[in-house]
């Protein structure tokens, strides 16, 4: 059922709404938004919710001892494990958290069954995302910070009868926060048996962002702590998680990156693996059509689903269609005003990476990614291990992938590291800040904005002087002569460089054409022209651009180089009309034809533009 078709909300209890696919909770009734708020407890008592509760049912189903779900940041991970906290949990505090849940899908679900399951068991509620820093004496002292508190939290049990006096002794001294490595990497493993003691049932154990410590300690300066910090939760970890008979009811750890190769897990047997390729749980990260639908018409907005879909839906999980959650709340928060929401909540450094430093070949791939329908065919290696990215260059596209900037529908065998898969950006959101890292790398090249946008400016007005002018000043200034080799060399550069360009569209190229195939092609459009009037011109007409590529061991002894690049301008120029390239209608919004001849050798250039009205 697509979103249109929606059907419409109805009042199913005190603070619930319900389509056939689709709950909708607001307690409070203020149809407040849970931006910024990614605590369960809190979020249900003030804010309105998409119910994905139905998460614990599967879990519970699924009959799985530890379970580990890699989903892309702020896709709902930390809210679905605090939920779990909320539900599971015998609240340390006393106070019952079975209200917060009462109408939502796991309460509803069989007549009520899972009901019995809340406030059941121990729960240990770890989140790791602030378990970072640039030495490993940084990030293992946030670690420390972080168990202590867990401890703390759990503060009945220093002085309970139920425990010996060991283990009484050993929680005051990680409470404290004063145990040595060995014992705090044996702490998580010490805390489960306890609770197990105290309370006689197993324990539910939560670790949220579990893989924060080791991206830290990757990306750390002076070749980071790598070694360090998996050697250190491989022991703090898998000491509680293969236990399997003795503390352990069952654990859900949530991250980005799957980290299993590192050997972090190698000594578990009973992991089960959840990424974006797998069907099971695949509605529960993310939201979906009808869920956005519902919630759209909760908060009173219409007419939204159109754009709406265009910039934050795409994704693929398993065999479900989702919409990115962050960007659809901020979305509805400011008024159905689209803007980039997910890429402006922390750096795009893994897209900025590659587009910084892409060879001529990837390149080429991004640029054929940013193409409507443009996709990119590669295996995906979901088990990468951050090494692989130095000796695997091809590793990148399961890193863009698992960090949610490309996606795919080829979602069979999950596991296979050999099938080629169809890799495509899944929005207009990311694609945008595809273009805006493209922007950077090519602005950095033409000597900041201003200069880029100078030559984008005078590309598109037919400028031919200054065309010339800022582009001699690229290849001198901004390309190394090993960069620009071929005609593919100029390419590449001359299609970065008509990113971003006012009033347009991204930059098309080597598409069919009249008799042949153009190299670049610029068309009017875009999704933000009338907030560029004042930088876009006033005629925006259909620009083509024709390149020719002159290596020096080719120019004849004693030849002028300046006669010779002017000359095959020309024939570059003379080149679109004899094929056609921009004949036939005009798109929408073009007003005239705009041909560009360009031709270089090495550092040097010339250009020939010709106007059509």
């Amino acid at each position: 059922m697509g979103v249109e078709q929606a059907q419409t909300l109805s009042k199913a209890g005190n603070g619930v709404w319900r389509t056939p696919r689709a709950c909708i909770i607001d307690h409070s009734g203020r149809k407040m938004l849970p931006i910024g708020d990614d605590g369960f407890d809190t979020a249900a008592r003030n804010s309105v919710l998409v119910d994905k509760s139905q998460l614990i049912v599967d879990i519970l189903n699924s009959g799985y001892k530890v379970m580990l779900f890699c989903r892309p940041r702020r896709f709902g991970k930390t809210l679905n494990m605090t939920m779990m906290k909320a539900f599971f949990e015998i609240p340390p505090d006393g106070h019952s958290r079975a209200p917060l849940f009462e109408g939502s899908d796991v309460w509803q679900a069989e007549d009520g069954r899972y009901r019995a399951y809340q406030g059941a068991y121990p729960v240990i509620h770890l989140s790791m995302r602030t378990a970072k820093g640039n030495t490993w004496k940084a990030t293992y002292g946030s670690l420390c910070s972080m168990i202590s508190a867990e401890y703390r939290r759990h503060g009945y049990l220093e002085n309970s009868d139920q425990l010996g006096e060991a283990d009484r002794g050993f929680f005051h001294t990680i409470a404290a926060g004063q145990g040595t490595e060995q014992e705090f990497a044996d702490s998580l493993r010490r805390l489960a048996a306890m609770l197990k003691a105290y309370h006689n049932t197993g324990v539910v154990v939560l670790i949220d962002e579990y893989d924060a410590p080791v991206m830290a300690a990757y990306s750390a300066p002076d070749g980071g702590y790598y070694n360090q910090a998996v050697g250190f939760l491989k022991t703090w970890m898998t000491g509680v998680l293969k236990d399997s008979g003795e503390s352990l009811a069952f654990a859900c750890l949530t991250g980005v990156q799957r980290i299993s190769k590192e050997s972090i897990f190698s000594d578990l047997n009973n992991l089960v693996v959840n990424t974006a390729l797998s069907t099971e749980f695949d509605e529960r990260y993310g939201f979906t059509e009808e869920e956005v639908a519902a919630l759209g018409e909760y908060l009173g907005h219409s007419g939204f689903e159109s754009e709406a879909k265009e910039w934050y839906d795409g994704y693929r999980f398993g065999k479900q269609d989702v919409y990115n959650p962050w960007s659809i709340l901020n979305y509805f928060k400011q008024d159905c005003e689209p803007d980039v929401y997910w890429g402006n909540t922390s750096g795009n450094s893994v897209v900025g990476d590659l587009i910084r430093n892409a060879d001529q070949e990837t390149l080429n791939d991004v640029y054929s990614l940013m193409n409507p329908d443009g996709v990119v065919v590669a295996p995906l290696d979901l088990g990468i291990v951050f090494p692989d990215l130095k000796a695997k260059p091809q590793a990148i596209w399961s890193m863009l992938y698992l960090a949610g900037y490309l996606t795919t529908q080829d979602v069979k065998a999950p596991s296979r590291v050999d099938v080629p898969r169809r890799l495509r950006i899944p929005d207009l959101e990311i694609s945008l800040l595809y273009k805006t890292e493209i922007i950077s790398r090519f602005a950095d090249m033409a000597g900041g904005n201003v200069r880029l946008l100078d030559f984008q400016q005078a590309l598109v007005a037919g400028d031919k002087d200054k065309v010339q002018r800022e582009l001699t000043n690229i290849l001198r200034d901004g390309v190394s002569s090993f960069d620009m080799m071929s005609e593919n060399s100029l390419h590449m550069l001359m299609l970065g460089l008509c990113f971003g360009v006012p009033g347009y569209s991204g930059p098309q190229s080597n598409r069919e054409s009249g008799y042949g195939r153009y190299d670049i092609r610029l068309a009017p459009g875009g999704d933000t022209d009338a907030d560029l009037s004042f930088v876009a011109p006033k005629i925006r007409p259909l620009v083509t651009i024709e390149l020719k590529f002159i290596k020096s061991k080719d120019l004849a002894t004693n030849a002028d180089m300046d006669t010779v690049l002017t000359d095959k301008a020309h024939e570059a120029l003379q080149q679109i009309a004899e094929r056609g390239y921009d004949e036939g209608a005009l798109p929408k919004n073009a007003q005239g034809r705009l041909r560009w001849g360009v031709a270089v050798c090495g550092k040097h250039c010339a250009v020939a533009a010709e106007r059509l009205d």
